[in-house]
C-alpha cells in the first residue's frame, strides 16, 4: 500500500462554511491542524431554515466560544416545543422536566442564520482556520490511488485556481458536490417534501415554545427568532406543488395559512420581513460519509425531514466527532491507515447518530399516517411526562433509546397513560 501524499498546499480543506463547516473547521484548527474553508456565498448571507438550536447545541456553542455571542446577539429562548395534530389534539412537551435527563442548558435557542452562521464562520476563522468567501468549487482533483487531494475553484470575479489538500471535507449541504464526487450514494428515504420559509413582523399568540401544526396536506412551523420576528414555514409533499411557485413563494406559503382556520387567525396582521425561499427535497442520506481523502459531515452526509428540527446540533455535533478521526488520517503514515481513520469515523458517526434517525423516521411516518398521528397526539396530550421524554430527544438530550422502548411505543400507539407529569413511566427493558 503507498505512502499517504504529502504534496498538498494545506492539510484540510472545508468545502461549505454553514454550522457542519465551521464546526469543523474550528476543531481541527485549534488542534494545529492547517485548514481552509471555502464557501461560494460571502457572509452574512440568508438561508432557508427553522433556525432552531436545541439545548443540547448550546454546548457546542459554548466550546466555540460562540453561546455568549449568540445571546448578544438576541437569540430567542425556546422552553419546549408544541405540536398540533390533525384532529386538534395538541403535545406539549418542556426541556426542563421530571425525567431525570438535563440538557447542558435548560432552553433552546432560535437565532436567524444569517447571524449564528456569521458568528460561527468567526469563530473558525479566530481559531485560525483560513476563509475564502465567493469561491465555487466546480472540480475535484484526483491523485494516483484515486483519492481526493483537492478543489479546482472558481471565483465569482472570473478567475479559476487549484487548491490542493491532504483531506477535503464535504461540508456543502443538502446537494453536495463532494458526495457526488466520491461516489457515494445518496438516496430518498421518505416523503419528497417542500419547505416554504420566511420571517413575519407580528403574528399572533407567539410565546415561547415552538409551534408545529400538521394538517392532512403538510404542516406548518411557527418561531420566535428574536428581535420581534417569527420564523414561520410550511412544509407540504413535493407532488402537492402544482406549476411554478418559484415567482411567488410568500403567495403559496400565505395562502396554504389562509385556508387553515386553526392557524389562519395568527397572520390575520402580520407583516412579511424578509423574503420567502423554498428549500428541499428533503430526506438523502449517503451510503457512507467517507471516499478516499475526503469526509462528509452535516447534510452534506444526511438530511432528513426538518420536522424534529435537530439539523444546526446535528451539524455542529458532527464537526465535533468528525475532528480526531481526521486528525488521525492526516497523521497515518499509510494510505490505508488513514482510510480507516475515516471508516471509523462513519461508523461512530452512525452510532451517535442512529437512534435519533430512526426517531426521524417514525416521526415522518406519523406526520403522513394522519390516523396514526392522532392516535400519538391523543396519548401524548393525556400524558406530559411522555411528552417531555419525547421533545427530550428531540431536544438531543434525553437519548433516542428511552422512547424506542418496547413499553414505551406500545403505550404511545394503544394508550393507557397518566395526566400527571411527575407520573413515572414504565418501560420495558
Amino acid at each position: 500500500m503507498s505512502a499517504v501524499s504529502v504534496s498538498a498546499d494545506i492539510d484540510v480543506l472545508v468545502v461549505g462554511a454553514g454550522p457542519a463547516g465551521s464546526s469543523a473547521a474550528w476543531h481541527l484548527a485549534r488542534e494545529g491542524a492547517n485548514v481552509t474553508v471555502l464557501d461560494r456565498a460571502r457572509f452574512p448571507r440568508e438561508k432557508p431554515c427553522a433556525e432552531y438550536l436545541s439545548p443540547e447545541a448550546s454546548r457546542i456553542l459554548s466550546a466555540m466560544g460562540a453561546l455568549d455571542e449568540c445571546e448578544a446577539a438576541g437569540a430567542a429562548h425556546l422552553a419546549g416545543m408544541v405540536i398540533r395534530a390533525p384532529n386538534g389534539a395538541h403535545i406539549r412537551g418542556e426541556f426542563a422536566a421530571q425525567h431525570g435527563f438535563r440538557a447542558f442548558r435548560d432552553r433552546g435557542l432560535a437565532l436567524r442564520r444569517n447571524v449564528l452562521d456569521s458568528i460561527l464562520l468567526e469563530r473558525a476563522r479566530a481559531a485560525g482556520a483560513e476563509v475564502r468567501e465567493g469561491r465555487q468549487v466546480i472540480s475535484v482533483l484526483r491523485d494516483s490511488r484515486h483519492a481526493l487531494c483537492g478543489v479546482r475553484v472558481r471565483e465569482f470575479g472570473g478567475g479559476e485556481h487549484e487548491i490542493r489538500a491532504r483531506l477535503v471535507i464535504g461540508a456543502d449541504g443538502l446537494r453536495s458536490v463532494i458526495a457526488r464526487r466520491i461516489g457515494v450514494a445518496r438516496h430518498a428515504i421518505g416523503p419528497r417534501r417542500l419547505a416554504f420559509i420566511g420571517h413575519y413582523r407580528g403574528v399572533e399568540g407567539m410565546t415561547d415554545f415552538g409551534e408545529m401544526h400538521v394538517a392532512r396536506d403538510g404542516y406548518a412551523g411557527f418561531a420566535d427568532v428574536g428581535h420581534g420576528l417569527t420564523n414561520v414555514a410550511v412544509v407540504v409533499p413535493r407532488a402537492s406543488v402544482k406549476g411554478n411557485v418559484a415567482g411567488d413563494p410568500a403567495g403559496f406559503l400565505e395562502r396554504w395559512i389562509a385556508a387553515h382556520p386553526h392557524i389562519a387567525p395568527r397572520m390575520a396582521h402580520a407583516a412579511r420581513a424578509t423574503p420567502v425561499r423554498v428549500t428541499g427535497p428533503f430526506a438523502v442520506h449517503a451510503s457512507r460519509a467517507w471516499g478516499r481523502g475526503a469526509a462528509l459531515v452535516g447534510d452534506a452526509a444526511d438530511f432528513f425531514d426538518p420536522f424534529t428540527g435537530e439539523g444546526i446540533y446535528a451539524a455542529l455535533r458532527g464537526g465535533e466527532l468528525l475532528a480526531p478521526y481526521a486528525l488521525e488520517s492526516l497523521a497515518a503514515a499509510r494510505a490505508r491507515d488513514a482510510d480507516a481513520a475515516l471508516r471509523a469515523y462513519d461508523r461512530a458517526r452512525r452510532r451517535a447518530f442512529r437512534g435519533k434517525w430512526a426517531i426521524e423516521r417514525l416521526v415522518a411516518l406519523a406526520v403522513g399516517a394522519p390516523a396514526l398521528l392522532n392516535r400519538v397526539a391523543s396519548t401524548l396530550e393525556a400524558s406530559p411526562a411522555m411528552a417531555d421524554l419525547f421533545v427530550g430527544v428531540a431536544g438531543d438530550f434525553v437519548p433516542a433509546r428511552e422512547v424506542l422502548r418496547p413499553g414505551y411505543l406500545a403505550r404511545l400507539v394503544f394508550g393507557n397513560v397518566s395526566r400527571s407529569r411527575n407520573a413515572p413511566i414504565p418501560l420495558a427493558p
